[in-house]
């Protein structure tokens, strides 16, 4: 058997059962016509981010076509394959699957759906929705993709997440900085400048949200700004760098539209962003909301603590600490128990007491799990997951079918081990000339 991930099993899912058709009345988005689409549209729309493997996106297809149907000609249902489409999904923070988001009035500020899962609710959320859109027309706010552009002609505030940055300022906020700088070199005269200018402020806000402030996009007044267009060879408008810390700057060569620019910055957030957090599994709602909520989960058994030490046990969480890093871009779930802590875990993944540190990698969608079989090293770990990132490697059915009983245990304190006490027996008042004698 194949252990098929990523972007394969979702060729393979999708050419079998996809989960919306071209019969259906939900509009297939991708990156191509997205933004023509939803962002330079007037209409309301209803978007769903789904992953094809998704278990709760499954069952939610036969209502999501419903509604679409229902509100056909009212307000627009499209839905995104966001597992074959990271980029768009990563573009709006998509963290889980399903996500539904509300493009309303202004389609740069997306609002996140929290309703019922069923047609009924959603076609309630969706007039409901209309409703405030038309209402801010009746006011005089305009919606749609030209409200971006008419604020910054009426000097409107659409640029405040873009930092205006000058020779005096430069230095302090971006060399040495642990954030990653996004920044534009202009002339206030040049034609594609102003044409960028709207797409630059936009994804401005959009990855401040994003990344949490993390990645920043700034522009430079290069006609005032000499030093630094001299210090940069600035031959053209508009230029666009990127600053990292410790490394040279690097000239921006992609799109120019908000987002080609959103795409690339949390690339670039994703790359300095920290690895995938190492719990340990201490409950059922531990493994279960991993597990769920990740394509893969890499489950390690480590050895008992009186076996390792501290130091011992330290040194395999680095090993999987690194790991997680060198693969942060798959988006997969770490975890790990100690030998006996979840014996029934063990057995359930073929581990079952013996030949620790171990490591298995679960598909809780189709539970079935892979067996790292080379050393719980760098090297044994890198090339068992690489083997399965690009679909290879064998696999077993999770023994019963489905997670066994998870025992609530007390997280590790990070100390060694200590033996269990014993009570001191005093033989003070034992004769012991009677011992070995037979007792009639």
């Amino acid at each position: 058997l194949l252990f098929v991930v990523g972007t394969v099993s979702c060729t393979l899912f999708l050419a079998v059962n996809g989960l919306y058709s071209a019969s259906d009345d939900v509009i297939e988005l991708t990156p191509t016509n997205f933004n023509k689409e939803v962002i330079q549209s007037e209409s309301l729309w209803l978007v769903e981010f789904y992953a094809p493997w998704c278990g709760h996106c499954q069952r939610l297809t036969p209502e999501w076509k419903k509604a679409a149907t229902a509100l056909k000609g009212v307000v627009k249902v499209g839905a995104v394959d966001a597992d074959k489409h990271q980029s768009l999904g990563g573009q709006y923070g998509v963290r889980g699957f399903p996500t539904i988001k509300i493009f309303g009035a202004n389609k740069n500020k997306a609002e996140d759906y929290q309703g019922g899962r069923t047609s009924d609710a959603i076609v309630d959320a969706a007039l409901s929705a209309l409703r405030s859109l038309v209402k801010q027309r009746l006011s005089g706010r305009s919606g749609g993709y030209s409200s971006g552009k008419q604020s910054r002609e009426s000097g409107g505030g659409d640029k405040k997440d873009v930092i205006e940055l000058t020779d005096d300022s430069f230095d302090k906020n971006v060399i040495n900085s642990d954030d990653v700088w996004m920044v534009e070199f202009y002339a206030p005269w040049c034609g594609h400048c102003k044409n960028l200018e709207p797409e630059w402020a936009a994804a401005a806000t959009e990855v401040k949200e994003q990344t949490k402030g993390k990645v920043k996009l700034a522009a430079v007044d290069a006609t005032v700004n000499q030093v630094l267009a001299s210090r940069y060879g600035i031959r053209g408008f508009p230029t666009i760098k990127i600053f990292q810390k410790g490394e040279d700057p690097v000239d921006y060569d992609g799109g120019r539209t908000r987002s080609d620019i959103i795409a690339r910055a949390l690339d670039l957030f994703s790359d300095n962003a920290p690895p995938p957090e190492l719990l340990e599994i201490i409950s059922e709602d531990v493994l279960k909301s991993t597990c769920d909520a990740h394509q893969l989960c890499i489950i390690s058994v480590l050895p008992h603590i009186l076996d390792t030490g501290a130091s011992g046990r330290n040194s395999y969480l680095d090993v999987m600490l690194k790991m997680a890093e060198k693969y942060k871009k798959k988006m997969w779930g770490w975890l790990w128990t100690e030998a006996g802590a979840q014996s029934d875990l063990e057995n359930s993944l073929g581990i079952g007491g013996f030949g620790y540190p171990a490591m298995a990698a679960v598909n809780a969608r189709k539970m079935k799990f892979a067996l790292l079989k080379g050393s719980f090293s760098e090297q044994g770990i890198n090339e068992f997951l690489r083997e399965l990132s690009v679909g290879r490697g064998s696999t077993a059915p999770v023994g019963g079918g489905a997670f066994p009983k998870i025992h609530s245990v007390e997280p590790w304190d990070g100390k060694d081990g200590e033996l269990p006490v014993e009570d001191d027996i005093d033989l003070s008042d034992v004769d012991l000339d009677d011992w070995g004698k037979d007792e009639l």
